[in-house]
């Protein structure tokens, strides 16, 4: 591998990162900036109620719900929960199967004001898609991010839906964590500055035209 090939690979991030979108729950298209402005509101007022933030995925994107889930505790004050305990996983992929093993944990512990973040990087995962229509059954939030096809069904279930048209498993999940952290850090705060100061920075650049 040569640095062109590494500069190559760059400018396929880029060009993902650059055009990943944001739809509602109607289907309607949002920008960058109302996208992120509205994820941001929504999970300050869900810290300031101290209601709870879960966050699932399989795979890579588990552990990327882990690790979203820890900065999101440590900087950013937000209580969080992820579904990741060995014992709880296999009781309920035994006992009930594994498309279940987010929805009913999900189901005893969430409620309304709770937000759910699922990550998907096809968007079609059956425990993924169960736990998601139990959040909105419960009155939460939900925001989801997937990529592959642009049809995929977790797009079209959360309150607010991340979309990137990467075509691989390692661009999706690289996109998907870019994202997360983008987010995590806008929400997070500066033990050295109050909270009024934090959320009042410029986040966001403008559009591009």
């Amino acid at each position: 591998m040569n640095n062109s090939t590494w500069l190559e690979e760059l400018k396929k991030l880029n060009h993902l990162l650059s055009s990943f979108s944001f739809r509602d729950e109607m289907g309607g298209d949002v920008s960058f900036d109302e996208g992120f402005a509205l994820w941001r509101r929504w999970t300050v007022e869900l810290r300031e109620k101290r209601r709870l933030c879960f966050l699932i995925g399989n795979g890579a994107s588990a552990s990327m719900a882990s690790h979203i889930s820890a900065d999101l505790a440590k900087n950013a004050h937000v209580h969080t929960q992820v579904f990741s305990d060995l014992s709880l996983i296999t009781a309920m992929a035994n006992d009930i199967s594994y498309d279940a093993v987010y929805s009913e944990p999900l189901r005893r512990r969430g409620a309304l004001g709770d937000m759910l973040v699922a990550i998907s990087s096809s968007g079609r995962s059956e425990n993924i898609l169960n736990a998601v229509s139990v959040a909105r059954e419960l009155g939460m939030t939900v925001i989801t991010l997937s990529a592959m096809s642009s049809e995929n069904p977790l797009r079209m279930g959360g309150s607010l839906n991340a979309y990137v048209p990467a075509e691989t498993y390692g661009h999706a999940e690289t996109c998907h964590a870019a994202i997360l952290h983008f987010w995590m850090d806008s929400v997070s705060l500066d033990g050295r500055k109050p909270l009024d100061d934090c959320l009042s920075r410029k986040l966001f650049a403008p559009n591009q035209s």
